[in-house]
């Protein structure tokens, strides 16, 4: 069994993404399963009390592939700003659902194009909207 690491949600973004999940319906639905089941073990607080290094929603995260030098970024958005560039991951998508809450430091598999997966670490939260003081995004 493995133990998924703590997350931290802010009570904005969990609003936003319960009304979210409430609208969906088909296979959309059915993508929200993990979601879901993220929210409901996360440690809920105000969006002025999110700490920094916690992804939240419309954060840009830089991330390290373990094994080498190489990192890249994205942003965790909603699915309608998800337009399918690859600097933009989807709270629905697994991946989305399992980086939301996470701190900085933490390490995830990561799939990748072609099959299989990458171990990759969070290394820095380069954009959040709460410490940006944007708490009503």
């Amino acid at each position: 069994m493995t133990t998924r690491p703590p997350i931290i949600v802010s009570s904005l973004d969990l609003e936003r993404l319960e009304r979210l999940i409430d609208g969906l319906k088909g296979p959309a639905a059915e993508q929200a399963e993990s979601l879901e089941m993220e929210l409901e073990r996360a440690d809920v607080v105000d969006p002025k009390d999110m700490p920094a290094t916690v992804v939240s929603m419309n954060s840009r995260v830089r991330f390290s592939i373990n094994g080498s030098s190489e990192t890249f970024s994205q942003t965790l958005v909603y699915p309608k700003d998800a337009d399918g560039t690859a600097d933009k991951i989807s709270v629905l998508a697994p991946i989305g659902s399992a980086l939301l809450g996470l701190s900085v430091g933490a390490t995830i598999d990561w799939p990748r194009p072609k099959g299989g997966v990458t171990k990759v670490t969070i290394e820095e939260i380069i954009y959040q909207p709460e410490s940006e003081g944007e708490l009503h995004r």
